[in-house]
């Protein structure tokens, strides 16, 4: 994945480059704070990698590349704050060093100045990206509203579950290859294709993320295993269990679901039957088939195999991922 490291320095260059110096520092240093954590990147990166595949500037691109990546970070601080998250990318979030009321302002300023970041646009460009770019705000709050809503709705389908990781997750991958496209010049028809290349492969990295939260290396991820367990949160194994559950362990898992308390009791019976109805397999193959739909939007693009072959490895890196 070398490609990968060429991208990742590109991003961490102009963010080193339009490092925030306003004052008041009580309001932009957490900003810094966050961005600098850095991550993978991976949003800024398909926007970048976008242009690249329909032959764009990146001096063009990179700011509203940046704009996705603020974007991105403005979601995880507030999301931070309504998951009550003590740490994220291994480090204290945000609200838990400076207080909630920072938390909320500062995620505010980068969303504003995630906007500002496509302002050197021209007019006609500048609309099509900022259309795109309010359409996915709008419809990931939905996602995120969705998403709380399930923690007490008891009648959560899985059809439920992909609109909420395609609302929440799904949309922003895939308007950032759309930007990065439309920036390059690109037809919409070979634009929206990538689009929902993105979208499958965001739909796919979600899931792993799900997967990850009570599969995964915790240490490395930053994050507190099986949070999502200890929250409530209907995710796809949730969903999967119930389907595959004994009538007994599904009203075990009902039983745990309804109640929010920090109990490793909880925990272990939920992983059990998680274990027991083989959650884990039917997690990763259904990863694999929204790889696969993606994979299949990307070839509907008339370029060589070889200007493709990087989305390819991209997807499939989403499913690699240490365990």
């Amino acid at each position: 994945m070398e490609f990968l490291d060429h991208y990742q320095e590109t991003v961490a260059k102009a963010i080193e480059k339009y490092t925030f110096k306003n004052k008041p520092a009580e309001l932009y240093e957490p900003m810094n704070y966050i961005i600098s954590h850095g991550g993978k990147r991976l949003r800024p990166i398909m926007v970048l990698m976008a242009n690249d595949l329909f032959g764009g500037d990146t001096e063009k691109a990179i700011k509203p590349a940046l704009a996705i990546e603020y974007f991105h970070n403005f979601t995880l601080i507030h999301d931070d704050i309504m998951d009550e998250a003590p740490l994220r990318r291994n480090k204290p979030t945000i609200h838990t060093i400076h207080g909630i009321n920072i938390g909320i302002l500062s995620g505010d300023a980068l969303l504003i100045k995630a906007y500002q970041f496509f302002e050197d646009l021209e007019p006609e460009l500048f609309k099509k990206c900022i259309k795109i770019f309010s359409e996915t705000g709008a419809v990931l709050c939905e996602g995120q509203q969705m998403d709380v809503n399930f923690e007490t709705d008891n009648n959560v389908t899985y059809d439920d579950y992909i609109q909420m990781i395609t609302n929440k997750t799904g949309v922003l991958s895939a308007a950032s290859f759309k930007i990065g496209a439309l920036i390059a010049g690109t037809s919409d028809q070979d634009a929206e294709a990538l689009y929902n290349f993105g979208k499958h492969i965001g739909i796919a990295f979600q899931i792993m993320d799900d997967y990850l939260d009570v599969y995964g290396d915790m240490e490395q991820f930053g994050k507190r295993q099986a949070g999502d367990i200890y929250e409530n949160k209907k995710t796809v194994l949730y969903l999967l269990a119930l389907e595959q559950a004994t009538e007994e362990e599904r009203a075990e898992l009902k039983y745990w679901y309804s109640k929010k308390i920090d109990n490793v009791d909880k925990v272990h019976s939920v992983i059990n039957i998680f274990r027991r109805t083989k959650i884990d397999e039917k997690v990763l193959r259904l990863i694999q088939k929204h790889n696969e739909i993606g994979q299949d939007y990307l070839n509907k693009i008339n370029l060589p195999e070889e200007k493709k072959r990087p989305f390819i490895e991209l997807a499939n890196y989403l499913l690699r991922r240490e365990s």
